[in-house]
């Protein structure tokens, strides 16, 4: 396929000379207009040249959500460096890998974080320091984000990018073993915002809110790089707290497309909004990523937004995200919709054998969209990456229609007995019980099966679940062999920025569970 442009500093160059005035963002109560994004990202980009930037270094933003973000993204891409967002709930220690794991001497990193790294000089090869915010310390090596866009002369004189240089290294959450990055090049990107552009028809009147974190490859795409391709506006969300906030916001600011995660449709569906509500919202589009989207979720907003579509997709940070989407005019309940255009998906075995309609076996991916590769990481590469095919580590099965149903993730997968457990089938049949609000299941190593079910819950505030009755419905529900041997309630199931459960961490404390049971 032919992309027209090679990097997005020229859709930036394009937006400027297009539609200069118009807003490109609204932050607070101010207008950023496409021209001001331009002298900033310029602003910015010449001043990484002067402290010795160069094309192919990486550059990590340990920033929250803000427009130094979005400026620093594009001025470290205009220069042809590559920029590697930092996932801002990490600890230092974290932190200190990816840093490490990417040689970085320079760092950009948000103020309001500067105590969780007081000792990142010495743990990492970072020599300065560009600070977004008001830090302790300005000096050579410490420096304000502020004075670079206020002091500096913006030049031209770039060699940009081209469609297959690195646009960005996006780190994976690291639910088994240390992170890694996923590569990810301009063309990678423009398939994905190119095939979900196709789906959903996005114009230049749409508005976007970014209230998820800019670091995550979800967020990154669909709220700053689809609505730069498509010369949309974006409302930029600080923070999620409060979440009133968030509500107020896509009112007042007209939002018309309204991405979240399960948890954020979870609470939406079950909020008292404000009576004249429905009267000024005017999204045409919600779409949900990061999770699966329970069905007991999505049947009740379907229920309450009527106006408007909830299409949940399918991604992956090595996927650029996007792999699937449900469509505007057809959408089938527990699905995540066909592949997006330009892309490839099938269901094999383990011998990777393509399998029948409707049978279960592993997802993998081929197009345009698959990464370039983990960065640093051969072996993790030759095992996942075979013949221009990516394998995602996901289960699944294909309709008749194409349509992309998620069983579970490969390394979720109970087997007792020899027979396959899916813990979302599990954990779909739990939340339709009142007064839950999540759940996972995962399974417990066992002598005689193999393996069994374990249910973690978390139940509605202010609500109570009787076990006794929650284990009398599972058994009208489900086989006997899927029933959870052990059931725990627990205040909060451990999760990631974007709300999916970390069920490494149920695994590795499932023995202090049942212990303190016992007791």
């Amino acid at each position: 396929m032919k992309y027209k442009y090679n990097n997005f500093y020229e859709l930036l160059e394009k937006n400027a000379k297009e539609i200069g005035k118009k807003t490109a963002y609204f932050i607070d109560d101010k207008k950023i207009s496409w021209q001001d994004v331009k002298k900033k990202v310029d602003t910015f980009a010449r001043t990484l040249e002067l402290l010795g930037i160069k094309k192919g270094d990486k550059i990590p933003i340990y920033v929250n959500n803000s427009l130094e973000f979005v400026i620093a993204l594009f001025g470290i891409q205009k220069i042809g460096a590559v920029p590697v967002p930092i996932n801002t709930f990490l600890k230092e220690d974290e932190i200190s890998f990816i840093l490490n794991d990417i040689e970085a001497e320079f760092l950009i990193a948000s103020s309001k974080f500067e105590k969780n790294i007081p000792n990142i000089r010495e743990k990492t090869s970072v020599k300065k320091i560009i600070w977004e915010g008001e830090p302790s310390i300005i000096d050579e090596d410490n420096i304000s984000f502020t004075e670079i866009l206020s002091n500096i002369e913006p030049h031209e004189s770039i060699e940009y990018p081209t469609l297959d240089d690195l646009a960005v290294i996006i780190y994976t959450s690291g639910t088994t073993g240390k992170p890694k990055g996923a590569m990810l090049t301009y063309k990678n990107i423009f398939a994905d915002i190119w095939g979900i552009n196709e789906i959903v028809k996005i114009t230049p009147k749409d508005r976007f809110i970014a209230y998820l974190p800019m670091f995550h490859s979800f967020t990154m795409t669909v709220n700053i790089l689809l609505p730069l391709y498509t010369g949309s506006a974006v409302v930029i969300i600080k923070s999620i707290m409060p979440f009133s906030n968030i509500i107020k916001q896509t009112l007042l600011k007209r939002v018309t497309i309204f991405t979240g995660v399960p948890d954020v449709y979870s609470a939406l569906s079950r909020a008292k909004l404000p009576f004249y509500f429905h009267w000024f919202n005017k999204v045409r589009f919600y779409v949900s990523g990061a999770a699966a989207l329970p069905g007991e979720v999505l049947e009740r907003f379907s229920k309450k937004f009527k106006k408007a579509k909830l299409l949940e997709g399918y991604g992956l940070s090595e996927t650029s995200p996007v792999v699937a989407v449900n469509r505007p005019y057809l959408q089938k309940p527990g699905s995540v919709g066909p592949a997006i255009p330009g892309v490839e998906v099938k269901i094999v075995n383990d011998e990777l054998i393509e399998v029948p309609i409707g049978e279960a076996g592993e997802i993998i991916v081929k197009g345009d969209i698959v990464m370039k590769g983990y960065y640093n990481r051969d072996e993790a590469n030759e095992e996942c990456l075979i013949n221009g095919w990516f394998l995602t580590g996901d289960i699944g099965k294909v309709d008749e229609d194409g349509f992309i149903y998620i069983l579970d993730r490969k390394k979720d997968l109970i087997i007792s007995k020899g027979v396959n457990i899916y813990p979302r089938e599990i954990e779909e049949i739990i939340l339709k019980f009142p007064g839950i609000k999540d759940c996972a299941v995962v399974g417990l190593k066992d002598e005689n099966h193999g393996e069994i079910p374990v249910a973690f819950i978390e139940v509605e505030e202010d609500m109570e679940v009787n076990e006794k009755d929650l284990r009398k419905y599972l058994k009208s529900k489900l086989a006997n062999y899927k029933l959870p041997k052990y059931i725990y309630f627990v205040e909060n199931l451990p999760k990631n920025a974007t709300g999916k459960v970390l069920k490494r961490i149920l695994r590795e404390n499932i023995d202090k569970y049942i212990s303190n049971k016992g007791k």
